[in-house]
């Protein structure tokens, strides 16, 4: 068995495995909690789909009256699929900030965010190396919450990822995603 795919779903069940823990740890004091999937397209002909859970603990401030802050929090597992067939798995972390329109059938958002990321293996391709398992990613995006309780979002997103230079040589990878997500 090609020990990088064994150790890429090991970790894709741990993460999966505690973030479904998290889950059943906050439920009671959660206000919602939410199912997403993205799909994506990255520098280096990388593409990627990822699978996040997603959590608002209705934390909210600074309310304008029309807009509001929230905070949210998220946990992901990712699959990223080369040029080359090495493929590399993705799990972490990261709470998101938001921008949101307090009312409306549709209630547009912008939101970012910094998190951590481990990668099943660094090594992308021949050529291309992200140097360590251990990343940071920053994300960027705007989106929409719909629905008759605002159960439906979609949105788009910049990530970037990187080790933040902590070994050389420090590419990082880029990618564009859109998201679906499903509100409980």
């Amino acid at each position: 068995m090609n020990s990088g795919k064994w150790f890429g779903e090991k970790l894709v069940l741990a993460s999966a495995a505690a973030a479904l823990s998290f889950g059943v740890a906050c439920t009671a004091s959660a206000s919602q909690w939410g199912v997403r999937v993205t799909g994506g397209s990255g520098t280096h002909e990388i593409n990627k789909a990822d699978l996040g859970l997603i959590w608002d603990p209705d934390l909210t401030w600074w309310d304008t009256g029309k807009w509001h802050f929230s905070l949210v929090g998220e946990a992901h597992v990712a699959r990223w699929f080369s040029r080359d067939g090495r493929d590399i798995y993705e799990g972490g972390v990261t709470p998101i900030l938001r921008f949101v329109k307090n009312s409306g059938a549709v209630r547009p958002f912008i939101e970012g965010g910094v998190g951590l990321r481990l990668l099943s293996h660094p090594t992308i391709s021949d050529d291309y190396t992200m140097s360590t398992a251990f990343q940071f990613t920053d994300v960027i995006g705007f989106g929409a919450s719909f629905g008759g309780h605002q159960e439906y979002q979609v949105g788009y997103r910049f990530q970037h990822i990187s080790n933040g230079s902590i070994k050389e040589p420090n590419p990082g990878i880029n990618f564009n995603e859109i998201y679906l997500q499903y509100n409980f």
